[in-house]
């Protein structure tokens, strides 16, 4: 009897609704804390989403230090913008007798290579990671180091070409934004820049590009200081061509600056070349040169064409392969001639199995010039080539 009554009141405890509700609610109760664990347990092993709004600072919180060392490559390449630095060579002053008009355009300069940089990397965010990438780093392998190689010049030479050409190869690694590190970062300190690099693998090569450095008077020593062993490749063109183009970049954003014949003189009647303004001063190559020949033999730095990269990009990239000590994989069958822009494009970029050109900032039509001024020009450079020629063992045919 008494055992029946027992029976009697467990049967009427598990018939009762409300309790059937409890023990539903205590059951999904502990699957969601056993869900929750789990997901913790798993999201604290991913790589941190965090991207800082300045990277230089230091924070006094070791979380703060934590999220910023285990930053992978991959997240910097699909979530970070580049950095608003300018690529206008600081060291250089215009003529008191037009200071105005000369920092109306040194400001120009600084807005029209912001946008470029931007244009250039807005295209690269949109191209879908290589997978072997995202498997290989989003597992914590490889490690971030200074660069082992440096593209340090010129600008408007055709860097962010090479640089794009090169990161097909599968044994270089390269920050996309240029870093600036020795000429306007450099108190950020060499572990600042170390964190801007994309973690490589044993045997890869890390890379980046700032055109800037070549004309910067203090870089040459600070890149030695970092690592005497430090590749360097410097992207050369026609002076001429070249101011003509840095001026068309600016004139391309600004379009009200003073012309390009009114910059290029001191004195448009004595035809006096006015090699203050920077367009003019980037071209003098061997001035440039001997200043970095006082810290690295000339056997580190290699000089890339900037005419034979358009018209033979595989020679060119076989060149440079060459003197990384890469095998040679980047080859004709990476590329295509584009007619409408003008030069050559990648059939399949880095991460990508789509064609992919530079952006609508490359391949500019140039202004016309008075041929009268373009003359007087090369005979401005003409010596100067001639020296660089003879610096180099190489005639680049510009005269």
């Amino acid at each position: 009897m008494e055992y029946s009554l027992v029976c009697h009141s467990l049967y009427a405890f598990w018939s009762s609704p409300v309790k059937k509700k409890l023990i539903l609610l205590s059951i999904m109760f502990v699957i969601w804390v056993y869900m929750l664990y789990s997901c913790v347990g798993y999201c604290s092993n991913m790589p941190s989403l965090v991207v800082e709004g300045n990277r230089g600072k230091e924070t006094s919180s070791a979380v703060g230090k934590r999220t910023e060392s285990s930053r992978t490559d991959l997240v910097s390449r699909l979530m970070s913008k580049p950095q608003p630095w300018e690529d206008i060579e600081s060291d250089y002053e215009e003529p008191s007798i037009r200071t105005a008009a000369s920092r109306d355009l040194l400001n120009n300069e600084l807005e029209t290579d912001r946008g470029d940089d931007w244009d250039e990397m807005r295209g690269e965010q949109q191209r879908a990671p290589d997978p072997s990438a995202m498997s290989s780093f989003s597992n914590g392998s490889g490690s971030k180091k200074l660069p082992q190689a440096i593209i340090i010049g010129v600008k408007k030479g055709g860097t962010r070409a090479l640089l794009e050409f090169l990161r097909v190869h599968p044994d270089i690694r390269a920050v996309g934004a240029e870093p600036h590190f020795f000429d306007r970062n450099y108190e950020n300190g060499l572990e600042w820049y170390r964190e801007l690099m994309p973690k490589t693998l044993e045997g890869q090569i890390t890379m980046e590009k700032t055109p800037s450095y070549f004309v910067t008077r203090e870089a040459p020593a600070r890149i030695s200081a970092m690592s005497r062993d430090t590749k360097l490749i410097v992207v050369v063109r026609d002076p001429v061509t070249r101011a003509i183009s840095d001026y068309t970049q600016t004139l391309s954003k600004k379009p009200d600056i003073p012309s390009f014949e009114s910059l290029t003189f001191k004195n448009r009647t004595t035809g006096l070349i006015d090699t203050s303004w920077s367009a003019i001063q980037i071209g003098i190559y061997a001035k440039h040169l001997d200043n970095w020949l006082q810290y690295f033999p000339m056997d580190q730095i290699l000089f890339v064409s900037g005419e034979r990269l358009i018209s033979d990009p595989a020679g060119e990239l076989g060149r440079v392969q060459d003197f990384l000590g890469l095998k040679r994989i980047i080859t004709d069958k990476h590329f295509y001639f584009n007619q409408t822009k003008g030069f050559p494009c990648l059939k399949k970029a880095e991460g990508s199995s789509k064609p992919h050109c530079l952006g609508k900032t490359k391949g500019r039509t140039h202004p016309n010039i008075d041929p009268e001024v373009v003359q007087r020009l090369r005979d401005f450079y003409r010596p100067f080539n001639m020296k660089f020629y003879q610096m180099t063992g190489h005639n680049f045919g510009w005269d």
